[in-house]
């Protein structure tokens, strides 16, 4: 008599620990960003004083004795100007990003897809401007059409667009010498065609993390321009700004210095190490190893 046989019953899979706690860079600058982001959303509705506010008989006061983090030489709130310099630089710095990533992809794609003599004056364009620092685009734009959040935007931009033409150019080749593109074009589709349905749905992982990246460039070039007064105009408060003005007062007052280098400091960190766990996070590579 046969012994009936049991179904096979599949093995247990081998339980992943928290993808988080795999990659604390992740954690660490997600966290960071998002408490970066939700203050300079809430500074939209609330902050707690004006921060455009004077009151000179309180000027100069020292963290918690006047407020949370204390007053400025006018006497305003400098906890309230952090909030709204946090807002005037990721909103400024996001809105540059997206211009340049957006420019410098569509030139990548379509230099891929083209080559030849597109190819070299694309790139040769690139270098020239990659090789102009944005402060000085910045003082060449101011010159034409004054200092303002505009200029600055500009500015950051036009500096993001041959790094993200790089970028893409770079990953777009790849799959363009892939089988399944070759296949695609001896079936008859277009560059068009080719380079929306397989190329940007495959290198879209490494523009996410570029632009991940980049904004921690941006946050930090937006903080010199703000500095060297080619930012948005005062009373607008903004994180250079703040620094600059804060240069005479060093010895008696270092507060004034110190708050905004750091929230500087922390949201380019924050911003580095988002684009580090991202880049872990979405490398086909290291898929295989979560």
């Amino acid at each position: 008599m046969r012994t009936p046989v049991s179904p096979a019953t599949p093995a247990p899979r081998p339980r992943r620990p928290w993808l988080l706690v795999r990659r604390p860079n992740l954690l660490i600058g997600g966290v960071i960003i998002a408490c970066l982001v939700a203050i300079a959303l809430v500074s939209l509705v609330w902050t707690p004083l004006p921060p455009a506010k004077m009151q000179i008989i309180h000027k100069l006061q020292p963290p918690l004795s006047h407020g949370l983090l204390g007053t400025d030489q006018f006497g305003r709130d400098l906890l309230s100007m952090l909030m709204v310099g946090a807002w005037n630089s990721l909103s400024t710095s996001a809105l540059a990003v997206a211009i340049g990533a957006t420019i410098g992809t569509v030139l990548g794609v379509a230099t891929a897809a083209r080559r030849g003599l597109f190819e070299a004056v694309v790139m040769r364009a690139n270098d020239v401007i990659f090789a102009l620092p944005p402060i000085l685009s910045a003082m060449m734009l101011g010159a034409f059409m004054g200092t303002g959040r505009f200029t600055a935007v500009i500015a950051i931009a036009v500096f993001m667009v041959p790094v993200f033409a790089r970028v893409t150019l770079s990953a777009a080749l790849q799959i363009w010498s892939r089988d399944y593109v070759l296949a695609a074009r001896g079936s008859g589709k277009g560059p068009l065609l080719i380079t929306l349905e397989h190329v940007l749905p495959n290198i879209s992982n490494q523009i996410i993390v570029q632009v991940t990246i980049q904004l921690g460039l941006a946050i930090l070039t937006e903080a010199g321009l703000s500095f060297l007064g080619l930012g948005l105009a005062p009373p607008a408060p903004t994180w250079g700004r703040m620094l600059a003005d804060a240069q005479t007062y060093l010895a008696t007052a270092p507060w004034l210095a110190i708050l905004p280098g750091l929230a500087i400091a922390l949201t380019v960190f924050g911003f580095n190490m988002l684009g580090d766990g991202l880049r872990d996070l979405l490398d086909p590579r290291e898929k295989g190893r979560s």
